[in-house]
């Protein structure tokens, strides 16, 4: 009689629940960022600090799609979503740091598009959560942040115009960079949400 032999799959940790820990990490760090826009600037540390550990988190997702046997989702998009999130919690940080740079401290306008990247991002973190279970709500999640988004382009277009009215050039070159920089998050939320629906596509 063959010794019997007990098979077991290799251990499959949740990527999808570490996806959406890097989302919760990223809309505390964009939390943060908002409240520095709106003229806290303790509130800078906090968004540093979001960022490390929003590496940390992306890292873990990373580490999981080398690994994993068998994945919710597909293992590049977890690993796409995971890099195109990072680039959202990036993209504020440097905003907060060329401010420092240019020696300018965040404005209404720039507080504006920063609460709305805030709705985005946690749009984001709820489309992250159905993506394996719930996929029409990780679309509906997902549209609602591209839907989000609309409102830092108005925004961003109406700062712009108020520039026209400004003598300072040093003041006008240097709004503009930091609203260019606001709008760009948004194309980088809006980035992320292509992703998600890309996704959910492959899985139908």
């Amino acid at each position: 009689m063959r010794p019997f032999r007990r098979w077991f799959l290799p251990e499959t940790p949740d990527l999808v629940a570490l996806l959406v820990r890097q989302g919760e990490v990223t809309l505390e760090g964009m939390t943060a960022f908002a409240a520095w826009a709106h003229g806290d600037p303790a509130r800078e540390a906090d968004v540093r600090e979001a960022e490390h550990r929003a590496d940390e988190a992306r890292h873990a997702v990373a580490a999981v799609v080398r690994k994993a046997f068998i994945t919710p989702i597909g293992p590049e998009d977890a690993f796409e979503l995971a890099e195109r999130l990072d680039t959202v919690m990036n993209g504020a940080k440097d905003l907060v740091r060329e401010a420092e740079v240019l020696g300018m401290a965040p404005d209404a306008a720039m507080a504006e598009m920063a609460d709305v990247l805030v709705d985005c991002v946690r749009d984001l973190v709820d489309a992250f959560a159905d993506l394996s279970r719930h996929p029409d709500a990780a679309t509906a999640a997902a549209d609602s942040a591209v839907h989000r988004q609309r409102g830092i382009e108005r925004a961003y277009r109406r700062a712009m115009s108020g520039l026209v009215a400004e003598t300072d050039l040093r003041e006008v070159m240097g709004r503009r960079e930091l609203y260019r920089r606001s709008a760009r998050l948004g194309d980088a939320v809006e980035h992320v949400a292509h992703r998600v629906w890309y996704a959910v596509v492959k899985e139908d």
